[in-house]
């Protein structure tokens, strides 16, 4: 099969539409509009930073009006998604449960190897959480010998947990203050999900189809991301296979001398924009990969909440903003909660033209992005652009 060509444009088109971002609410409202978003998705990432509303419900809130972050724990409790680490933590459909398995084995074969000492922890954490139901952290002595040396130093107890639930013995589910509960596998999920261990071809191609249904389109490097815990892993071999079957296209994007692109060959190519306004996480789906912003939509970005305070240009944690399908400016907020205020440090505009339109459909954006992260006013101290925040601020205040 020959490549296709596409232009830039169509590109763009193809990946917001993989991402749920060719209009508001595309995929629906209410609760099952989330779990929509999880299972075409595939993986929503999850994130504890609190600056504003979490990111796996601010994944929800860009794509679902009225979004109520209880819905997710409803979900989970219903156990129609579960939580997981596979390239990250996040939330996973259920009906994928088995193909969490080879990267559960992984983590039991490939990591590090558990000290005599930690060995036993985990026999105990297991053998407590059987007998006592689930537990948390908090539930066992703090058994630190030593004062800790920071973030990433957890006590025994800790690490016995989180080995055993990155092996598969236990899965957690979330208190509503985000706390991990850690509980035996059977207590979370039905009778009826399927435990078998996918072969390797198997497991290649899932990640095949899932990652190109939520990119649109992709290149080697983002297609085995979420496989890459699984050492030996055969997703190039089954992409050159599927390609060869006709199941994957390749893909040339005009202007782009980059790697072989690789799109599902039923992809519609015939895709509408709304031309609507998104408030994005950094850790949204369109946003994971930042070659891709920069490749397809000319966008330079990064989170900068992990840059040194001197060498930052937009702030701690600056939010992309999407319009139809350009990124008009990044946002960097946090949200006061106990004053009920979203203070907007620095609202940096892109240097493009922005029409009325545009203007007031992000003012209406961003109002239901104050509700949405627990807040009833604003706050704008900063902005590059004195003609648009004039304008904002006349939305707001007049």
């Amino acid at each position: 099969m020959d490549p296709i060509s596409l232009t830039k444009s169509q590109a763009r088109k193809i990946i917001l539409n993989a991402a749920g971002l060719a209009r508001k609410a595309q995929f629906g409202e209410g609760i099952e509009a989330v779990y929509k978003v999880i299972d075409h998705l595939g993986f929503v990432q999850l994130d504890t930073n609190y600056v504003v509303e979490r990111a796996h419900h601010h994944v929800m809130a860009a794509r679902i009006p009225d979004y109520q972050t209880e819905w997710l724990a409803e979900l989970s409790e219903d156990g129609r998604i579960f939580e997981y680490f596979t390239s990250d933590a996040g939330y996973i459909p259920s009906r994928d449960f088995n193909y969490s398995l080879p990267v559960k084995e992984a983590f039991a074969k490939n990591g590090k190897t558990a000290t005599p000492a930690e060995t036993r922890m985990m026999k105990i954490a297991l053998d407590r959480v059987e007998r006592e139901g689930p537990l948390m952290v908090s539930d066992f002595d703090d058994d630190r010998i030593e004062a800790s040396t920071g973030w990433w130093d957890w006590r025994p107890a800790k690490v016995a947990l989180e080995r055993l639930y990155l092996e598969g013995q236990l899965m957690i589910s979330r208190t509503k203050a985000f706390q991990k509960v850690y509980n035996l596998p059977l207590n979370l999920i039905s009778p009826e999900t399927d435990l078998t261990m996918p072969a390797n071809e198997e497991f290649a191609r899932y990640i095949i189809r899932r990652t190109l249904g939520a990119l649109g389109i992709a290149s080697v490097k983002e297609l085995t991301w979420r496989a890459r815990r699984v050492k030996g892993n055969s997703v190039k071999t089954e992409l050159e296979q599927m390609v060869t079957e006709g199941e994957v296209q390749i893909v040339r994007v005009d202007g782009l001398k980059s790697t072989p692109l690789y799109m599902l060959s039923d992809q519609d190519l015939d895709i509408e924009l709304a031309e609507d306004v998104f408030i994005l996480s950094p850790f949204d789906i369109l946003n994971v990969f930042r070659h891709r912003l920069k490749d397809f939509f000319d966008f330079d970005y990064q989170i900068e909440c992990f840059v040194p305070a001197a060498k930052r240009k937009y702030g701690y944690f600056s939010l992309p903003i999407l319009s139809g399908d350009v990124f008009i400016a990044r946002m960097d907020a946090k949200a006061d909660r106990k004053q009920k205020v979203l203070i907007i440090h620095n609202l940096h505009f892109e240097p493009i033209d922005l029409d009325q339109i545009t203007i007031e459909k992000f003012i209406q954006t961003l109002k239901a992005f104050i509700l949405f992260n627990q807040c009833r006013n604003i706050i704008l101290k900063k902005s590059n652009n004195e003609t648009y925040l004039k304008a904002i601020n006349k939305g707001f205040f007049e």
